[in-house]
């Protein structure tokens, strides 16, 4: 496989990459401020023309360890209050280190109003003050809350598609994987899952997808070290608050794109969003590969020469932003549909 004919930069994003600043020298804990700050506000002024159109209301779901998670859900204004809509559980991204219930107020509305769905934003907890597997676990609990609880905010518990953007896509996909392993009847609820630019695989394990490739040169992880947004020092920047040393290939949680094939057969629709740019995209797409080979269905986008978490600038990458939004939103309501396995593995270029 070859995929580096995705990675060289696009015309759209060169344009407004020579505009940009260059990054300041923060701590941690000042990077984590100012970028959450950034999000809220950004969110903030989105909202000032979704805000009237959305009810929202806030929860606290219980977590395996005595404590909470915030959450909130967001339905259209123009629905009955009592009528039962699918549910859309949304795990942001931002490296388990970024990201607040604030900052996914526009994301969730936009999704909510484009797809008839009730969405459910979990604010799992983050880096460095909670560490693998925390947020999983979150993960896991907040799908087991809404199983007894979606009628509080009038969503169809039988009808469920659970996605994110990275950190929150590996979230999804280690999801799914555990309810399979653990055989959990909940697993039955699940109607799709939206991966967007999706974290699967360590680094040290990066091996086992790099060999199935045309030329170890041509991985994204070379290719594109130093990648705007996203280079692998800051990859592994997240990952060292995330887990505390190395992982272990079989742990379903933490490297999900290595689970062996014979275990994704039973796995629910999968819609990938992957960045061309990205050092995470071969993952992305030779897990989504398996999945369709397997007979998973599969709906596989790529946003040619784009970085990841391209989607920030908004109308400044107005061409990149409209299809990540329709690959998203499309994604959940693709999933809603029952599609069926298709015969060839189709990667949608953007």
């Amino acid at each position: 496989m070859d995929f580096s004919q995705y990675g060289e930069a696009s015309e759209e994003w060169r344009r407004l990459e020579a505009t940009l600043p260059v990054p300041a020298e923060l701590s941690a804990h000042e990077l984590q401020r100012s970028t959450n700050e950034t999000r809220v506000n950004t969110a903030r002024e989105e909202m000032k023309q979704l805000s009237h159109q959305m009810v929202m209301q806030d929860w606290h779901i219980p977590t395996r360890d005595g404590s909470h998670v915030e959450a909130r859900t967001y339905r259209s204004a123009a629905v009955s209050a009592t009528e039962p809509l699918p549910i859309y559980i949304h795990f942001h991204g931002g490296g388990f280190f970024f990201g607040t219930l604030a900052s996914e107020d526009a994301t969730c509305s936009r999704i909510a109003l484009t797809t008839h769905t009730a969405v459910l934003n979990v604010n799992y907890r983050h880096t460095p003050s909670f560490n693998y597997p925390t947020a999983w676990h979150d993960s896991e609990d907040a799908l087991a809350w809404v199983a007894e609880h979606a009628g509080d905010f009038a969503g169809d518990p039988s009808r469920i598609v659970v996605g994110g953007v990275s950190a929150g896509a590996y979230l999804t996909a280690a999801l799914m994987l555990t309810l399979h392993r653990e055989q959990n009847p909940l697993r039955h609820r699940i109607l799709g899952q939206v991966l967007m630019i999706p974290p699967l695989v360590h680094k040290e394990h990066s091996e086992s997808y790099v060999k199935q490739l045309a030329d170890p040169g041509l991985s994204s992880w070379i290719q594109l070290e130093y990648a705007p947004i996203l280079p692998v020092s800051r990859i592994d920047f997240f990952n060292s608050m995330a887990f505390q040393g190395p992982t272990l290939a079989d742990d379903w949680r933490a490297n999900p794109g290595l689970v062996p094939a014979v275990d994704i057969a039973a796995l629910p629709p999968a819609t990938f969003g992957i960045c061309g740019a990205d050092p995470l995209r071969d993952e992305g797409l030779i897990f989504a590969k398996m999945l369709q080979q397997t007979g998973v269905p599969t709906n596989v986008h790529v946003f040619k020469g784009l970085p990841h978490g391209f989607r920030r600038f908004g109308d400044k990458l107005p061409h990149g932003s409209r299809a990540w939004d329709d690959v998203y939103h499309g994604g959940i309501k693709w999933a809603l549909a029952n599609p069926q396995p298709s015969a060839a593995f189709d990667v949608h270029v953007h």
